[in-house]
């Protein structure tokens, strides 16, 4: 009897196949509903490592509970500023990283 051994697949190339490759709209979408969903977990789990609930964390903010929920579970496009004001109520750190994309900029 024949031994068949299994193809494995990198994270990279099932996205690719099933959502699209870097650079497609799709992809884009894809990859925007990620990182929203890592910064709302991001902030429930400093919230929680502070023993604060989204109601204290929203005082600390000036927000309602709500915002602070839907900021945890990404249901809102919330302004950088609030972001901001959140992990620093949460005396948290955060690094952003930009990543400049192959675009030629040419100057008049």
């Amino acid at each position: 009897m024949e031994k068949k051994t299994l193809k494995s697949y990198s994270l990279e190339e099932i996205t690719d196949k099933h959502i699209g490759r870097r650079g497609t709209p799709k992809r884009e979408a894809f990859e925007y509903e990620l990182r929203l969903d890592l910064l709302g977990e991001a902030i429930k789990q400093a919230r929680k490592e502070r023993n604060l609930t989204q109601e204290e964390l929203g005082r600390l903010v000036g927000v309602q509970k709500a915002q602070i929920s839907k900021l945890e579970n990404s249901l809102t496009d919330a302004r950088f500023e609030t972001v901001i004001k959140v992990f620093r109520a949460l005396n948290a750190k955060i690094n952003f990283s930009v990543e400049l994309l192959n675009h030629s900029v040419k100057v008049a």
